[in-house]
């Protein structure tokens, strides 16, 4: 925890998502939030009065730039964040939002089937092996309400060997130290801040924690590598750009090829 704190004091949460490359991730994300909330709404009938005071739990909120933005749109939000910089950021946004500081592997302070809807979109990033990472899985299923629906992001694994490894020029630094499968797995440490996963891991993680996927998109699709480019563009250019990625962000092909995918889980 203590390198991961120091990692996010420095880091400039509340900026990335506001860059263009993190605008298109963001876009792209709330709109399949938006999504999970009419598909609530289908399945259980739900009044659009019911619907407003529909419960979200955002999972390592950071600085809130979901749970502010879900808030801001009528929704009844908790924020749990471990990182005590990133969560006095986020308080200090939004009184109505309920915050807690804590970690997702750990939420005794929330009760079971509480929420309609759960985001889990940054601890995995942090989480070292199946175990940690089920942890959180599995935290996130108690505290959703059956038939409820949780979204969960991953970093994902070409995306580092391919802007690390080769566009970084890296690959020999890393192959030394044994970072790399033969199959160009990366094989990641308990000091190293983030564990990179492929999308066949994304399904044993699920089968193992009995959750049912709905959709699996790439958040981001091609963005992160294009942060030059999408900063040259025009506005129109770059919605054009934005309704590309929504366009494409399902095809399967594409899932595991950005740098961030979300699955999109049943309880």
């Amino acid at each position: 925890m203590a390198d991961l704190e120091k990692y996010y004091n420095k880091f400039h949460e509340e900026h990335r998502l506001t860059t263009r490359h993190g605008q298109v991730e963001f876009r792209t994300t709330m709109h399949y939030i938006e999504e999970a909330i009419k598909e609530l709404r289908h399945c259980e009938e739900r009044s659009d009065v019911a619907i407003q005071s529909l419960k979200i739990a955002d999972i390592g909120a950071g600085t809130g730039r979901y749970s502010v933005e879900l808030c801001h749109r009528g929704y009844d939000v908790t924020a749990v964040e471990l990182v005590p910089h990133n969560l006095e950021i986020l308080r200090a946004k939004h009184e109505n939002i309920k915050t807690w500081q804590g970690d997702a592997r750990s939420l005794p302070f929330l009760e079971d089937e509480t929420f309609d809807i759960t985001l889990l979109f940054g601890p995995l990033y942090h989480l070292h092996g199946d175990e940690e990472k089920l942890k959180a899985l599995k935290e996130s299923k108690r505290i959703t309400k059956k038939g409820g629906i949780i979204l969960v992001a991953y970093v994902m694994n070409e995306y580092s060997v391919i802007s690390y490894c080769f566009k970084e020029h890296k690959w020999a630094e890393v192959a030394e130290k044994g970072g790399l499968s033969e199959d160009f797995h990366t094989i990641c440490k308990e000091e190293d801040l983030y564990d990179y996963v492929r999308l066949e891991d994304i399904d044993r993680l699920n089968k193992a924690a009995g959750l049912k996927r709905h959709k699996i998109i790439s958040a981001d699709g091609a963005a992160d590598y294009m942060r030059r480019e999408l900063n040259a563009m025009s506005p129109e250019e770059f919605e054009a750009f934005c309704k590309f990625q929504l366009a494409i962000c399902e095809r399967p092909e594409l899932a595991g090829a950005g740098s961030h995918c979300v699955d999109i889980l049943w309880t």
